[in-house]
């Protein structure tokens, strides 16, 4: 059984090598000439220039430069999965924290439970962890979540990790081979949300195991080899 919910805090350039430090660019950096490039996500074409619009790491894929950013903001979209931390509760709904720039609204009828009115805090409090969708994001800019859905639940026991949302994709690449491996060498159940936020459930020695693989992650993200550092790690811990 696990403990109580706790919180924890692309291709390479053309040319570069495998494992090579990318280079890191900052708003307003010529990263290339826009003849025979196109301008990608985090640039934009001045002159005879591509320039940078982010504080990122300069890439290349089929033409296309771009600059992954260091660090994204998460903007939630609907059908998103979504951590949350309850903040506060009202008599028919609950406002969640979701790593984004409003809180997310959980009305009762898209509880899981059978609530009355009045009735909220006996199903989930100030404090308590959930696993939850996305419903819709209003004009408003309102986050309407649910919790009717297969394996959508408030999350009793394990602990809550961190990692930036840009990173996100980093572990489901591969058919999620990095996610796999984590799972292989800890044992633990982890469900990796699109807000930023990671729910790894096992023994606590284990979960140490799949937070120092997510703290290796958050290091070298922006690299191309995460993949192999990960298999390095993971070698490591089964000969131990």
């Amino acid at each position: 059984m696990g403990s109580p919910v706790g919180r924890h805090g692309d291709k390479e350039m053309t040319g570069a090598k495998e494992g090579a430090v990318q280079r890191l660019v900052t708003p307003g950096e010529a990263i290339g000439a826009s003849s025979g490039a196109r301008a990608g996500t985090g640039t934009l074409k001045q002159g005879d220039n591509i320039i940078s619009t982010k504080l990122g790491y300069a890439k290349e894929n089929n033409g296309v430069l771009f600059v992954e950013p260091i660090y994204s903001a998460y903007l939630p979209r609907s059908g998103d999965l979504v951590v949350g931390v309850i903040e506060s509760v009202r008599n028919n709904l609950w406002f969640a924290e979701v790593n984004g720039p409003f809180n997310g609204l959980l009305p009762m009828s898209l509880a899981p439970w059978k609530v009355e009115f009045g009735a909220a805090r006996e199903h989930m409090d100030i404090g308590d962890v959930m696993l939850a969708r996305v419903q819709e994001v209003d004009e408003a800019h309102n986050i309407v979540l649910t919790m009717k859905g297969v394996g959508l639940r408030k999350l009793k026991e394990g602990s809550v990790l961190e990692l930036p949302v840009n990173l996100i994709k980093t572990i489901r690449e591969n058919n999620e081979e990095i996610l796999n491996i984590l799972k292989e060498i800890s044992d633990c159940r982890i469900i990796v949300g699109d807000n930023g936020r990671i729910w790894v459930d096992g023994d606590p020695a284990n979960i140490t195991t799949v937070r120092d693989g997510i703290d290796l992650i958050k290091s070298m993200g922006h690299e191309s080899n995460v993949l192999s550092s990960i298999q390095n790690y993971a070698n490591e811990r089964r000969n131990n």
